[in-house]
């Protein structure tokens, strides 16, 4: 109709719940596909992006593939594309986790030379002051490792070795992953109901007291 006002198309509010998930090639994938079902869970978006090397330690460690794991985000991204939104600072989310986090992956986060996807999104969360946790697997560390590792704390890196924790009693591997999932995104603002927590009741249905 001439003359009429044309409506403009309506924008989709960027949702506050929306984090980034990187897998890299170190052992314990478990704690990234955890991740990714922790989210879905809680109805936060996933984005996600793998290495090669992830691809192949989700063949040795687990019974899934690559393909039955990027189901499980809402969003997947190849490694090497570099055009992806994930990318970009002006991409908004509340946050990054890379789980696990290789020495790799962590050297390159640490330099800024960034040669994957994986490593440019971790350098763009940073640039942007947004959340990055770093679920570094390696032991024992050598120097090197410690200097990168208090680099990244510098540069406002969350460090987060999956390391377990026994005052929740945990029975089984999946115990062990739920914990430290739960603690990551703890430090995001998410409470996970998986999540045991000190001082509150414990799975055998007993309260603790004292320090853990």
């Amino acid at each position: 109709m001439a003359g009429a006002k044309q409506q403009k198309p309506a924008v989709k509010p960027v949702s506050r719940d929306r984090l980034v998930v990187g897998i890299s090639g170190a052992s314990g994938v478990a704690y990234g596909i955890r991740l990714l079902e922790a989210l879905r869970e809680l109805g936060i978006e996933s984005h996600l992006v793998m290495t090669k090397p992830a691809e192949m330690t989700i063949g040795y460690e687990t019974k899934l593939t690559p393909k039955q794991v990027a189901a499980k985000a809402d969003h997947r991204y190849a490694v090497a594309d570099i055009g992806a939104p994930i990318a970009s600072g002006s991409f908004k989310m509340a946050g990054m986790i890379v789980a696990p986090c290789s020495v790799r992956t962590m050297s390159e986060i640490a330099t800024g030379v960034t040669t994957s996807l994986l490593t440019r999104a971790a350098d763009v969360t940073l640039k942007e002051r947004r959340p990055l946790i770093l679920m570094v697997r390696e032991t024992p560390l050598h120097l090197g490792h410690l200097r990168s590792l208090v680099q990244l704390a510098e540069m406002g890196a969350i460090i987060l070795p999956p390391m377990p924790a026994f005052y929740a009693e945990p029975r089984t591997l999946s115990d062990l992953v739920d914990q430290v999932v739960g603690k990551a995104l703890d430090l995001l603002g998410h409470q996970w109901p998986n999540m045991k927590r000190w001082g509150e009741e414990l799975p055998n249905g007993s309260r603790k007291s004292g320090k853990p």
